[in-house]
């Protein structure tokens, strides 16, 4: 509704539309990380060296990974800026909290779109302590976070609504004729709220942004003459922003364990590793940023370990389940006061289960069965079963664990000797040391004895 009524009284016509100069405008979403504030700083600087006759952050963010003597320099830099420096909340959904929300205050307007919400500032920073407050009213959103409803109608978020004379003059400015009778004055929140990025800066005419009313369907509406120029990260400033996010940061570093275990068990380097490698390092950047408990991490770094004892035996045992607990618990408590989203902590935990207790063990089988290894010493041995072989279950071979089948004639339980007398793909024919069932299979190899 700016974009058609404005939030002030007077028209937002410039004195000088021959130069309507240029407004910046710069997205700030995620955590305030060292890329986005180093983001902020440059541009207000660049700004002020370009000429340019605004500057707005469109902001999303709700909480601040930087040290509180940076947000004190991102606060200088903002208030002490020679072009005008407005923030706009957005789009629907968007929120800011926390140190974010103390820093931004100190620019000179705030606006928000419809669904969102400011608050939960926390203590007061002292650093920031000396700059002007663009919040009309900080204290009642020191300690909660409040709807954009409540931020108007508790006048968090100022803002003077026009009345039937100000509508007036617009529509006579505008050469419309005027009829109180069909002419509706919008409620306040209305007023006071922008839901696009465009209707917030058309308003913001005392700020230097240069708009002409026009007729639109015999409706006064405000259209912009002044040339917005938007900025972004580049690419790789946006893939370490996005890297330090929580969420990526544990998925990068879940994937990238996951792929350097499964190399440890192939033949040389692989794609596998290499790429690994690279989501784990990546990884270490993100977590170098966000703050995280040690002891979390070292638990996920254990888990690995303990997968990797039951996978060289091709048989989840104790220890995998050990180090599926010590992964859960690593997960849920490796932030220390940054939230993250439950999906990406159940997904990541729930694939490596699957992985764990079944993927990988069948990869070692599979790559151990293959003809390059080559088992055939293994025809003759002699193993004890672990798991009853009836038909299917687990023996024991020099001290490491194989899948088995016997006849269903002469099945073996736990405890008994058995040998091998033929190897199938990934799995052991194996038959009792007496009393074997012989009428279907190939003349063995002659017995080898005890291993």
């Amino acid at each position: 509704m700016l974009a058609q009524f404005g939030s002030t009284a007077s028209a937002a016509v410039s004195s000088d539309p021959a130069d309507p100069g240029v407004a910046v405008v710069v997205e700030v979403t995620g955590l305030l990380d060292p890329v986005m504030a180093e983001l902020i700083e440059d541009t207000v600087a660049d700004a002020a060296n370009a000429g340019a006759t605004l500057l707005v952050f469109r902001v999303d963010s709700n909480r601040s990974v930087v040290s509180d003597e940076r947000l004190g320099e991102l606060a200088d830099a903002i208030a002490t800026s020679p072009v005008p420096i407005a923030v706009w909340v957005g789009p629907n959904g968007a929120s800011l909290e926390g140190r974010v929300a103390q820093l931004f205050a100190t620019a000179d307007e705030v606006g928000i779109a419809p669904g969102t919400g400011v608050g939960d500032l926390g203590p007061p920073l002292p650093m920031l302590a000396d700059y002007p407050v663009a919040w009309a009213n900080q204290d009642l959103i020191r300690d909660q976070k409040l709807g954009w409803r409540q931020l108007i109608s508790e006048g968090v978020i100022a803002c003077e609504p026009l009345t039937i004379d100000d509508l007036r003059d617009r529509y006579n400015e505008a050469g419309i004729p005027f009829d109180p009778q069909n002419v509706r004055v919008p409620p306040q929140e209305e007023q006071c709220v922008a839901p696009l990025i465009g209707d917030f800066l058309v308003d913001l005419d005392h700020l230097g942004f240069v708009s002409n009313l026009v007729n639109v369907d015999g409706q006064p509406r405000l259209e912009p003459i002044t040339q917005v120029q938007f900025r972004g990260l580049s690419l790789a400033h946006q893939l370490f922003h996005t890297v330090a996010s929580p969420p990526v940061a544990y998925l990068l570093l879940s994937i990238g364990m996951g792929l350097m275990l499964f190399e440890f068990f192939t033949a040389g380097i692989g794609v596998a590793g290499v790429v690994g490698a690279v989501l784990f390092i990546l990884a270490g950047y993100g977590l170098s940023v966000l703050p995280h408990n040690t002891w979390a991490l070292v638990l996920l770094g254990l888990s690995m370990v303990a997968f990797g004892i039951d996978i060289q035996t091709s048989v989840p045992r104790f220890w995998t389940g050990a180090g599926l607990v010590m992964f859960a618990a690593g997960t849920w408590w490796l932030y220390d006061g940054v939230s993250m989203s439950w999906i990406p902590m159940v997904v990541m935990t729930g694939a490596v289960a699957v992985a764990m207790f079944s993927g990988m063990p069948s990869m070692v089988r599979t790559r151990f069965s293959t003809p390059t290894i080559g088992r055939e010493w293994m025809i003759g041995e002699r193993g004890e079963v672990v798991e009853d072989v009836s038909p299917d279950g687990v023996v024991r071979i020099r001290g490491a664990l194989w899948r088995a089948r016997a006849n269903r004639a002469t099945p073996v339980t736990a405890g008994d000797e058995v040998r091998v007398a033929e190897i199938d793909g990934l799995w052991l024919e194996v038959e009792p040391l007496e009393g074997a069932a012989r009428d279907y299979r190939e003349p063995r190899r002659k017995d080898s004895g005890p291993s």
